[in-house]
């Protein structure tokens, strides 16, 4: 079994709840992150939004395209 296999099927045994609760624990270690490294905080906001957009292409080709 390769690892993407393993991947796809640890997650089919989680529902919903699990995977929002997954994003927020995604969030709150970024907020650690940004709280630990103040010069993450430094840049200008237009970086935050690159980021977010090369970040989440690919996902958002697959959901939309």
């Amino acid at each position: 079994m390769g690892l993407i296999d393993k991947g796809n099927e640890m997650l089919g045994k989680l529902d919903i709840i699990d995977v929002k609760l997954a994003c927020l624990g995604k969030a709150a270690l970024a907020l650690m992150i940004a709280k630990l490294w103040p010069p993450l905080l430094s840049l200008e906001w237009y970086w935050y939004l690159v980021a977010f957009v090369v970040l989440y292409a690919k996902a958002f080709k697959k959901m939309f395209l």
